[in-house]
């Protein structure tokens, strides 16, 4: 995406909310907050009136921040940083710094929307796997009857490669007049995209969502709670989704534990340190 002009509008760092008591953990600094604390997020995001976005880190994130400057980089920018992860709130209590609560990306794609349908904020769709989009507006609609659903797309995958494509795509979003913005491409598509031409389609907050419009629309069924809360998820969506996932959850992510392992052994060495004072 870099040779393609970049939104002017991006702040070089992002502006802190309110009330946040960020937690530092591998390496990310998280916002601890609640769901609900999140919502709130949101509002005081949207009633600043200018652009920001929202990342959710989870296993991957967390590998990708660890390899990845550039990854680094849009995290530094994310004015919202809440957690999408069992294993990260777990792993924030094994190293003493516990967060209040898992904040799923699809939950809070689902809350953010019944938050906009109650302040009358208008949201679009973007990405997802062909006709995700659309369901999930149909699903949202029938849930919450006052949501304004100014729009949503699906264009072609790796659009924002092509200049005319990436400015098309913007010039929807802006003529729609949406308020919040949605994007699900995948990371670290989506975030580099709402980092580098978030501010370009006029919308106030954006939020990547990665495969939650298929969740919502039905096009991919969720796993049953126990199996969320119990951290498994990831095995109920290798399960549906072998070709695309196998990869990434049993090769690429395996270093979290690696760094989790670290991270406690030198929490360890210096309480052993203190003690000895």
């Amino acid at each position: 995406m870099e040779s393609l002009e970049k939104s002017k509008s991006v702040p070089v760092a992002a502006r802190r909310l309110l009330g946040s008591a960020r937690v530092h953990l591998l390496g990310l600094d998280i916002d601890n907050f609640t769901m609900d604390e999140t919502l709130s997020a949101i509002g005081e995001i949207m009633e600043r009136r200018e652009f920001a976005y929202a990342v959710t880190p989870n296993v991957d994130h967390t590998v990708k921040f660890r390899k990845s400057q550039a990854f680094r980089d849009l995290y530094a920018k994310a004015t919202l940083v809440v957690a999408d992860g069992v294993p990260l709130v777990w792993a924030s209590r094994l190293l003493g710094t516990p967060l209040k609560q898992r904040i799923n990306g699809t939950d809070l794609f689902e809350r953010s929307c019944e938050y906009a349908a109650q302040r009358g904020y208008s949201i679009f769709l973007l990405g997802g796997s062909p006709g995700a989009a659309e369901a999930a507006a149909s699903k949202l609609s029938l849930r919450h009857p006052d949501l304004k659903i100014a729009g949503w797309d699906c264009p072609a995958y790796g659009f924002y490669k092509s200049p005319e494509q990436n400015e098309a795509v913007q010039k929807i979003i802006r003529d729609s007049g949406a308020e919040i913005l949605f994007v699900g491409l995948g990371a670290p598509q989506q975030e580099q995209w709402m980092c580098d031409y978030g501010a370009g389609t006029g919308a106030h907050f954006a939020i990547g969502v990665g495969v939650s419009f298929s969740f919502v629309g039905g096009l991919i069924p969720r796993a049953p709670l126990w199996m969320q809360r119990s951290s498994l998820e990831w095995l109920w969506r290798l399960g549906k989704e072998p070709r695309r996932l196998w990869r990434r959850y049993l090769l690429e992510d395996l270093p979290f534990f690696g760094m989790l392992l670290r991270a406690m052994l030198k929490r360890s060495t210096q309480r052993q340190a203190q003690d000895s004072l």
